[in-house]
């Protein structure tokens, strides 16, 4: 039932596997998830269990069922900005890094206009999901293996936001990617003042944002450096702000 990829266990529910097996699904699910989070017996979703134990929904489905959930959404959502996490979607549903900027714009513009849910669903019922877990293997970190199609970049950048087995996704709230994806540089790049004039801008459409003082147009363009990037789209989305685009202009 269980095999090993690097360090990193592969997981797949059969029909005749054993109550212990199934255990063993539920804690994995949980685990990758939720980011390695501790879930206590009051916090387990009792339903979504019975579900998967009497083979009514699939792993895909219990999957779904923890994204979805208040645990998900008050650990990932509520707290988190927006680039943190779609970043944090990407590594416990595909078990990735986002790949570049415009993989993190698509989904922090389906958030804001298509809202929670849909964000979620648009990991789970991707094409990469069903070709990586299908409908019973749980998900695992998968970027840190070389795979085809896949750039060299997106196979460092696993490692900036998977430290180890004693590491919690809860416990860092900033985005560990957001220059690298921004200036689609490796992970280890670190911007210096010397390279500040040419560090690579983007700029960001917004709509409904009543940030920085009151604007009379209904779409407002911010042009920011890749490092500013968080901090900005924390403030537009604080102000109920949408985000239309975010774009590289240099």
């Amino acid at each position: 039932m269980a095999s090993t990829v690097l360090d990193y266990p592969t997981v797949e529910l059969w029909q005749n596997s054993s109550l212990e097996e199934l255990e063993l699904v539920f804690r994995s699910v949980y685990k990758q998830v939720l980011g390695n989070a501790h879930v206590m017996e009051s916090e387990r979703l009792v339903s979504a269990e019975s579900q998967l134990r009497d083979r009514a929904i699939t792993v895909r489905e219990f999957v779904r069922a923890v994204a979805k959930s208040d645990m998900y959404r008050a650990r990932f959502f509520e707290t988190s900005a927006p680039y943190r996490f779609v970043e944090l979607n990407f590594k416990h549903l595909l078990g990735r890094a986002p790949q570049d900027q415009a993989e993190v714009s698509e989904h922090i513009r389906r958030c804001n206009e298509a809202g929670y849910d849909a964000e979620i669903d648009s990991y789970i019922d991707s094409a990469e999901y069903s070709d990586a877990f299908g409908e019973n293997i749980v998900p695992f970190y998968r970027g840190n293996i070389s795979q085809v199609g896949q750039k060299q970049i997106s196979y460092n950048r696993i490692f900036g936001i998977v430290r180890g087995a004693a590491e919690t996704s809860k416990a860092v709230k900033g985005s560990k990617l957001v220059y690298s994806v921004a200036a689609n540089s490796s992970i280890k790049i670190k911007p210096s003042n010397s390279a500040a004039s040419t560090e690579k801008r983007f700029k960001i459409l917004v709509t409904g944002s009543k940030f920085d003082s009151p604007r009379r147009k209904s779409t407002t363009e911010y042009i920011v450096s890749a490092t500013k990037m968080t901090p900005t789209i924390q403030r537009i989305n604080r102000t109920s702000g949408k985000i239309v685009s975010i774009e590289e202009i240099s």
